[in-house]
């Protein structure tokens, strides 16, 4: 279709703006093939910025577009070059909808973007489109056009998730917790890894951060106060509850091994076949100990019972814990009684959760915050294991920065 109206009706359907049809044919095997060349008679020098209309060259190329149904769409572009007529160098005139040497336009590869993000490569690139290489080069393109500094960051999170699990291989993972997504991936979490990205964001971005919430990491919190010594530090409560369930789960193993050692030493029929029984009502009983307890189902709450019935200082760790939740789960609790009803906690708990005892004297400060504002790293928990089920399909990825890309682009792609 090469008259004039036939062009003008496939320049509209087209739809790329500048851009005009001039011819189109169809080749068996391949798809629809449409030459097309700017509607500008002008273009600006890259070199010194002047308008030229003295052409230079035709360099003709083909790219792929999206498909007109079935029927894949290759355009032939002619991208033609100047010559500046103030300071005489060629120069190719700029196409906004595709980008310097890629075979595929701009709207083709968000397209595949999108696709990919609700997907995974391999996937993709099954469908013939494009290349595994490709998308790759399609997710690099888009993740540099993300800024790489927050906006409006007032509260700020600060975690790890493993990239290879039990090899501790981990990157720290940094989050807005007043918008729940995701700032950045660092390959790493040690200060000397992280503290270079915090510091490309800028001394105005970084004074502007009121809250860090932290796990009980000594590490993050004294790189947080060398860059940041104004901002209030806040423990994460949910990382101090688990180590209160650790130690509460550490006692029912040892109570656990404890019976079943008894048992293999003990030859009576009744006082086995009695142990055996106690041995039974113990295992099984992990999560009727460590759930909230209002959150039990029927048949843990008989479980919970019977564990507490047969194990004395696991029945007293069980209501210290689920007392120690409350505290921070009260909402009348202000700074003063949170630090009152810890401090009477650990009087009470320390010969029961030695370890948890002494995090929260070494922490209280950045503990008894949490009753400030309330902040926590909830929301990086929610974040994080999208960041695995990435990481589970991101299978085509080869390397570290691909996987960043493919993250950040989940939060942060705009087509």
């Amino acid at each position: 279709m090469s008259t004039k109206k036939g062009t003008k009706v496939l320049t509209e359907l087209l739809n790329i703006q500048g851009i005009k049809v001039t011819q189109m044919s169809q080749v068996p095997g391949i798809g629809i093939i449409l030459q097309v060349e700017s509607i500008h008679k002008e273009s600006h020098c890259h070199h010194c910025g002047t308008k030229s209309n003295r052409l230079h060259q035709n360099h003709r190329y083909v790219v792929k577009d999206l498909s007109w149904g079935e029927k894949p769409v290759f355009l032939e572009i002619n991208r033609r070059q100047f010559k500046c007529k103030k300071c005489g160098k060629p120069f190719s005139e700029k196409l906004d909808f595709v980008n310097n040497r890629r075979t595929y336009t701009k709207r083709v590869g968000n397209t595949i973007i999108k696709s990919v993000l609700l997907s995974d490569i391999h996937s993709v690139a099954k469908q013939g489109v494009v290349t595994t290489e490709e998308i790759e080069r399609m997710l690099s393109d888009a993740s540099r056009e993300l800024s790489s500094k927050p906006s409006g960051l007032k509260k700020l999170g600060i975690d790890e998730i493993a990239l290879i699990k039990g090899q501790g291989n981990y990157c720290a993972v940094l989050i807005d917790l007043e918008t729940s997504k995701l700032i950045t991936i660092v390959k790493g979490r040690t200060q000397a890894e992280i503290e270079p990205v915090l510091n490309s964001w800028g001394s105005e971005i970084l004074e502007q951060i009121e809250e860090v919430s932290i796990d009980l990491w000594k590490g993050y919190k004294t790189l947080v106060k060398k860059l940041m010594p104004n901002v209030q530090v806040v423990a994460d409560r949910f990382h101090v509850m688990v180590q209160v369930n650790n130690e509460l789960d550490t006692e029912r193993k040892r109570e656990r091994r404890q019976v079943r050692d008894l048992s293999k030493k003990i030859k009576s029929p009744q006082k086995i076949a009695e142990y055996k029984e106690i041995l039974e009502e113990i295992n099984g009983s992990k999560y009727a100990l460590l759930k909230n307890e209002e959150s039990l189902k029927e048949k843990q709450k008989s479980k919970l019972m019977s564990v507490k019935k047969l194990c004395p200082r696991s029945a007293i760790m069980h209501k210290l814990k689920e007392k120690f939740r409350k505290i921070f789960e009260n909402r009348k609790t202000n700074w003063l009684r949170g630090l009152l009803r810890i401090g009477i906690w650990q009087q009470r708990a320390k010969q029961y959760f030695s370890a948890t005892v002494n995090t929260i004297t070494n922490w209280l400060d950045e503990i008894i915050a949490y009753f400030d504002n309330r902040t926590t790293s909830g929301v990086v928990e929610g974040v994080n294991n999208k960041l695995k089920l990435i990481k589970r399909s991101a299978y085509g990825f080869r390397n570290f920065e691909n996987y960043k890309n493919r993250c950040l682009l989940t939060w942060h792609f705009k087509c």
